[in-house]
Formats: structure tokens, sequence, C-alpha cells
């Protein structure tokens, strides 16, 4: 006779030693990264902790480590702060990054000594008018380090090395801090995907995109366009509009990734670093969350968006149509654009069943070079 008793108890201890293995995972991930900065070589953007976050939410810990071998070698140090950031001066420093090592230490210190939640209900409406931060890694990275405190149950308040990533994510976040031009709350009547598809591309696209982003005030159309999106009457509908925005940007890179395959990424993993925040933050500041988000999102797209949209389902080559294996795919190719794009997009086809979701993961890992 089976003792099925036997099997649940089984089950269960598997299960309990998968969830330790790969918070330890996470956990000697997070440790390796924060002896880096979060910008390389100029001021590229470490994707690390977001990649790394992502791999093992998937079940991808024992790859880790290998795909960390390769990366971190590409870092550099931890900036060292050298005058602290005061609790009265603090607007001054908003932006300023010859203070990401002073705005580093401001975290640490913050939350040592306040509940994580606190510090990011206080901090979550002072950064997020400048969520262009860093390309908008400032807000995609902390979306990742809350949503792995969210992920340990019971536990949030303990783990120091979580709680250091949501530091280092906060401050990169402030020293990169940038408002994004010539935006008002939405107003209008469209849907996500019509407001997207509504937005104008910077004229000049020859640079890097705090050239593109400084055109935006002086673009036509272009706050009319962001003011099209419909607003959301209360905070279930603005989570609910986030989702939506979201999927959208998701899908439309399946058609438009061309334009620029890496940078585009990120008009649909800004919002839903934003989404993934939202059950840390009070209902009364997911509206502005919203509006943010989605200025963001409209702004890599007017930045990047091609001339010309491509009927993309026709030339992607086969790729796997279920979700778990888009993801391996993801992690095999190695780019941290296409692992972070896999994530969202495995979000995007729960949602939405649509099988283009998957298919623009399999469109960025042929139109970006594969990481070695």
């Amino acid at each position: 006779m089976v003792d099925r008793g036997t099997d649940v108890r089984d089950g269960r201890r598997r299960l309990a030693s998968d969830v330790m293995n790969e918070s330890g995972t996470l956990q000697e991930a997070y440790e390796r990264l924060h002896r880096t900065g979060p910008e390389f070589e100029g001021w590229l953007s470490n994707h690390g902790p977001m990649a790394v976050e992502a791999m093992v939410r998937h079940g991808h810990d024992r790859d880790v480590h290998r795909w960390l071998d390769g990366y971190v070698a590409r870092l550099d140090e931890l900036p060292r702060g050298s005058s602290p950031v005061g609790a009265e001066e603090w607007r001054a420093a908003l932006g300023d990054a010859g203070r990401l090592g002073d705005w580093l230490a401001f975290f640490d210190r913050e939350l040592r000594e306040r509940p994580w939640r606190d510090v990011l209900e206080t901090w979550w409406p002072r950064l997020l008018p400048g969520i262009a931060a860093g390309a908008t890694h400032g807000v995609i990275r902390t979306g990742h380090a809350v949503h792995a405190l969210l992920q340990q149950p019971g536990q949030e308040q303990r783990d120091e090395v979580r709680l250091a990533e949501l530091g280092q994510a906060l401050g990169y976040w402030a020293a990169r801090w940038q408002p994004i031009a010539a935006f008002d709350a939405p107003s209008g009547t469209a849907d996500p995907e019509r407001a997207i598809a509504g937005v104008p591309r910077v004229p000049d696209q020859s640079k890097g995109i705090n050239h593109r982003l400084d055109q935006l005030a002086e673009v036509p159309g272009w706050a009319s366009s962001v003011a099209a999106l419909r607003p959301a009457a209360d905070a279930e509908q603005a989570r609910a509009r986030l989702a939506e925005l979201a999927d959208a940007a998701t899908l439309r890179y399946l058609t438009h990734a061309h334009g620029n395959p890496v940078m585009l990424v990120h008009a649909a993993t800004a919002p839903t670093a934003v989404l993934r925040t939202l059950p840390a933050l009070p209902p009364h500041l997911w509206n502005a969350a919203l509006n943010a988000a989605w200025a963001a999102s409209a702004a890599v797209t007017a930045a990047y968006a091609p001339a010309d949209a491509r009927r993309a389902l026709s030339d992607v080559p086969d790729g796997p149509d279920q979700p778990e294996e888009v993801f391996e795919l993801a992690v095999r190719h190695g780019d941290e654009h296409v692992i972070k794009l896999a994530d969202t997009a495995l979000d995007v086809h729960r949602r939405t069943g649509n099988p283009a979701a998957l298919a623009a993961v399999t469109r960025a890992a042929t139109l970006i070079s594969p990481f070695s």
C-alpha cells in the first residue's frame, strides 16, 4: 500500500528545501554584487541584481553563479561616499550622480534604522517624479528588490542582504534622479495600447538616451500624446491599468523592437517594476505610480521607436511556446535584457494568454547579441 501521507510530507520537505536553496542562492548572488557599483563603464547600469532575482524566482538558481562569473568581471567597484546626505538637503542632492556613494550610504543607514516599508513609503513619492533615472533602471532595480522582499513571508524585516539590495536600488535612483519633460497627468480616453501607438518619435535619434529625452519638450504632439491615456478612477483601476500598460508595451516589442532591441525592453520592464512594487505601498500612492510608469514607457518609446512597424509574427524564428521553455531560452542566451524581458513576458502571457508575449522573447534573443 502507498503511504500517501508520506508522499505529501516528502513533497513538502522537498518544496521547503527548494525554497531554502533558492533563497540562499539569491543571498549569495546579492553578496557578490554588493561589492560592485550600480554603474560601470561610464554610466551603464549594473543589471546583475535584477537578472539574478528573476532567474532565482523562475527556478534557475543553479545557473546564477555561472552567469555571475562572467558578468561580475565587467563591473566597477562599489563607490564610496564622501559627504553624507543630510535630512534637510536631500532635495538639492537628488540627481547628483557625483554623490552616488553618498546616496548608497544614506539608504543603507535608513534601512538599518527604519522598517523597509516605511522607508519605501517615504521615498517613493520623492523619487517617482525622477523615474527616468538611469534610463529607468533606478525604478526597475527597486521593483526587483521589493519583489524579492515580498517573496519572504514572515522574514521581510530580517533579511539584511535583501534590505541592502533595496538600499542600493533606492540610492541609485536618487543619484540619477531625472524627470521627464512636459508631462502632465493623463486626462484622455485612450487605453494603453492606443496611447503608446500615438506617441511621437524624437527627431534626432543619433545619440544616447539623455540626448533623446532632452528633445521631448519640443517634440510636436508629445504633451498631448501622453495626456491621451485614460486616467484611473481609483487605486484598483490604477493597478489594472498598469498591468495593461505592461501588456501593451511587451506586445508592441514584437513589432517595434528593431528600433533598438535593448532600450525598448525598458518600455515594458519599467511599468512591470512599478506594478510589482504596489503591494508594498499604500493604495493612495498607486495612481501617481501609474502616471509615472506611463511617462517612463512613453518616453522610452518616443526615444527609440522605429519609423515603421513590422509584422513580426511571420518572421520570428521558431521558438518555444511554453513559458518555462521561453525563460530557459533567455537564460541560455544570457543577455540580461533578454532575461528581464522574459521575466516580464511571462507575467503578460499569464494575464493575457497571448502567444505574442512569448514570441517577443524569441524576437529579443534574435536581435540582441548573446552574453558570453
